[in-house]
């Protein structure tokens, strides 16, 4: 939203300078985004008098001029065909930059004569097109005075400075330039001017009438007004008019264009003329009910379809509602009479209509965030008058079909609640005057926003409103009060802590966190059990981007496949985040996964470098899973989903159901789809599965500590190739849980006269007893139920 000072001034009586009213707007939310001040530029340049004024020996189009200047007597070639004695010019001295030509003045030679410096044009200064000759100054100002003084003096409407502001969504009225202003005197930085319109008297009927079809009153266009003008002469807009639009980069192209958006600017108020003499019979807003080619008037063709709304006469379709007028219709300089339109539509249907046919207009831009629907009638008055004022011509009496849009709503107004919400002691009287000045009106303690203001919906958007005006720059950091002494301890759930310690395991382990995106694309999505349709975005924001995720593990694959093309092979990778197994709320889990790519360090001279394999992830999966309380007695079973090696992989179980996580090798068509250098390993780990501890509430025993002999005995077991060594030693270290402190596995042997399909693991079990030394046969005894639960639990026998 582009603006200039003198238009700002038109509603605003302020004495505020630029800088002052830019500082403040971005303070008010209305962001700044640029100030374009021509005065900026024009530092340096300065009056000159053209003592004497001759022809160039060598050419006949240059003058040798000898001109006054603060820096004295200078001589400067000219080619303008004013350049003559006795004018008042405006002179760039050597190594003044000159905007209009993009070229910095340097002393030179021009056909063998010196010249020192430069007489400007108005193209020159960027100030007009002008390029007829130089520029020459009335009345007799001082020699050496700054042109840019000057100018600001006698000719302000030539050196306007432009603001330009960024406008979020909620914030539809601050697209006029009322809205502007009203902020600024709301804030204190002058005073907002009265604004009234008075109502034209029609002097004849409207030969054209206006009806809305009867499904589109209730929401999408529930107010048309209109009347012709007749007998306007469309020539070109005032200068003053012209001089506003090209300043926020309009193209001026005529008085009745011109005016339309001015009050799209000026009142946030779009509007359009039709030709009257064009338009066949009365008006009618309809859906458009079949697919229609339209010229618009951007001079492009459009396909109207059903579920956009039409204004049609007898011949057709003649405007897109809202967005785009068409170019049958349009006014030239040859219209004499015009229809003129104001109406309300509703912002959701013109932004899927804009939206569908990729259309963006002023017009569109405003109507699809929402303008002042009470303003609609008030914007045709206005908008009459000056047409009548500027292109002469008398007009009909108003033709309206519908009723303004009623927005009456209120809320109450706590003053408490912005010392409770925003943290700032504002009196209870500016509050009141904050929103009065803001156009609310207070009834008792309850607050009537305006009907400018649809955004406001409920009694924290007064308390936003309040503190806005007062700047929240005056909002003090006050230290919260503490319930008790000292550095309060923080309160997180189990979650929390077990995400917070999840994290720091896998960042000691030597992995790095990623970030991913929980968008992944839909090839990606079904390689890890996803891109159904539930989990598809409507509106994705690319096609790579189309699916909620299923598993973290596609997004760490994407990140090593991005660093492998970088020349990054060894990769340590993890991420904590949710997945999701379902388009409705709560179809979603958190889940760790991390990711081994390439070898365990750099190439050196023993040797040590090898690749990654299962049982590094085996190992770090159950150091996280240690650190977040899991068990540390659990089971490793085969069967999990397709995207890991089918024999290269294990579940972390405790039971078959109740799964804490999976680890292995991933399958080796996924990487070759994912685009990775394998083979990768990988470990996800399911936080919310692992069992919480139960709170007994008594105080931790102390640390055991024994001072009798342990006692270690070895035993070897021929079993099944396919047996886990794990369920051997889950199976005897239940023996006795009481006496049996550890067992490890420390030898596997297969082949030789074991035989096809027979291993032999051998195990350490080391006895610690609490109450009396063990006797052999009491080790005998225990050695006996160690052999008698692996037996019953892997189907081995004792190797003899």
């Amino acid at each position: 939203m582009k603006f200039t000072m003198s238009w700002l001034r038109d509603h605003l009586d302020t004495t505020a300078s630029v800088d002052e009213i830019a500082e403040t707007l971005t303070d008010l939310g209305l962001e700044v985004e640029e100030v374009i001040n021509p005065l900026d530029t024009l530092k340096g340049f300065t009056v000159g008098f053209v003592k004497g004024a001759e022809k160039h020996p060598d050419a006949d189009r240059l003058r040798v001029c000898k001109v006054e200047t603060d820096a004295g007597l200078q001589q400067i070639i000219c080619g303008a065909p004013n350049a003559r004695a006795g004018i008042r010019v405006v002179v760039a001295k050597p190594g003044m930059y000159v905007p209009g030509i993009d070229t910095t003045i340097q002393v030179g030679k021009i056909r063998g004569i010196e010249s020192h410096g430069m007489m400007c044009s108005e193209r020159e200064m960027e100030l007009s097109d002008e390029h007829d000759g130089i520029i020459e100054l009335p009345g007799e100002p001082a020699i050496g005075t700054e042109f840019a003084d000057w100018l600001a003096e006698h000719q302000p409407e030539k050196v306007d400075p432009v603001i330009e502001i960024a406008i979020t969504p909620n914030r539809q009225d601050a697209l006029g330039i009322r809205g502007i202003a009203r902020d600024l005197a709301a804030r204190g930085l002058g005073t907002l001017k009265p604004y009234a319109v008075e109502p034209v008297a029609g002097s004849f009927e409207s030969p054209i009438k206006v009806t809305i079809a009867d499904d589109l009153k209730d929401k999408d266009c529930p107010h048309f007004t209109g009347r012709v003008i007749r007998g306007v002469k469309n020539g070109p807009s005032p200068a003053w008019l012209q001089a506003r639009l090209k300043a926020i980069g309009l193209r001026p192209i005529s008085a009745l264009v011109d005016i339309t958006n001015f009050f799209t600017f000026d009142q946030n108020r779009p509007l359009h003329v039709f030709d009257a003499d064009i338009v066949k019979g009365d008006l009618n807003v309809r859906w458009v009910d079949a697919p229609t080619e339209y010229e618009g008037l951007d001079d492009k063709t459009y396909t109207v379809e059903p579920g956009m709304m039409g204004i049609y006469d007898d011949a057709g379709l003649e405007s897109i509602g809202g967005c785009l007028g068409g170019a049958h219709t349009g006014c030239t300089e040859d219209t004499v009479n015009v229809f003129l339109e104001s109406a309300y539509w509703d912002p959701v249907t013109i932004a899927a209509t804009g939206r569908r046919l990729k259309l963006n207009s002023d017009a569109k831009y405003r109507f699809e965030r929402g303008v002042d629907p009470e303003f609609t009638l008030p914007g045709l008055e206005a908008a009459t008058k000056m047409i009548l004022e500027i292109c002469g011509g008398e007009a009909s009496e108003v033709v309206q079909d519908g009723a303004p849009v009623a927005y009456d709503r209120a809320y109450k107004l706590d003053t408490d609640r912005v010392a409770s919400l925003v943290g700032m002691d504002i009196p209870a009287e500016t509050q009141r005057k904050t929103l009065e000045d803001l156009g609310f009106t207070l009834k008792g303690d309850m607050a009537h926003p305006p009907s400018w203001r649809s955004d406001v919906k409920g009694e924290a958007d007064l308390v936003e409103e309040v503190a806005r005006i007062a700047s929240l720059t005056k909002l003090e950091g006050r230290p919260m009060p503490r319930p008790q002494a000292g550095v309060p301890k923080p309160v997180l759930t189990v979650t929390q802590q077990r995400e917070q310690a999840a994290r720091r395991t896998a960042a000691a382990l030597g992995y790095n966190e990623c970030v991913t995106y929980s968008f992944i694309d839909e090839a990606s999505a079904r390689l890890f059990g996803g891109g159904e349709d539930a989990t598809r975005l409507e509106n994705p924001i690319s096609s790579e981007m189309s699916h909620m995720r299923p598993a973290l593990l596609p997004g760490l694959l994407q990140a090593a496949a991005r660093n492998q093309a970088r020349g990054f092979a060894d990769m340590a990778l993890f991420e904590i985040g949710t997945a999701f197994h379902g388009g409705e709320p709560g179809e979603q889990h958190l889940l760790l996964s991390g990711l081994l790519v390439g070898h365990t360090g750099p190439r050196d001279v023993h040797g040590a470098r090898r690749p990654v394999d299962v049982f590094d992830v085996k190992a770090d999966a159950e150091a996280v899973l240690a650190a977040i309380g899991a068990p540390a007695k659990v089971q490793i079973l085969r069967g999990a989903q397709g995207w890991w090696h089918p024999g290269r992989h294990g579940k972390i179980c405790l039971g078959p159901k109740k799964v804490l996580g999976v680890f292995g090798e991933l399958h080796p068509k996924v990487l070759q789809e994912m685009d990775v250098k394998g083979p990768a390993m990988a470990f996800t780990i399911w936080p919310a599965e692992v069992p919480v501890k139960r709170s007994t509430g008594a105080t931790r025993a102390a640390l055991q500590i024994s001072d009798l002999q342990a006692v270690e005995r070895d035993f070897a077991f021929v079993v099944d190739a396919d047996v886990e060594a794990l369920t051997l030693v889950n199976a005897a270290a239940g023996a006795d849980k009481a006496l049996i402190e550890d067992v490890r596995v420390f030898d596997e042997f297969i082949g030789g006269a074991l035989g096809a399909g027979k291993k032999s693991l051998a195990i350490t079990v080391r006895l610690q007893p609490t109450d009396q030394t063990l006797t052999e046969k009491d080790i005998e005894a225990i050695g006996a139920k160690i052999v008698e639960k692996v037996t019953k639990a892997t189907g081995g026998t004792l190797r003899s």
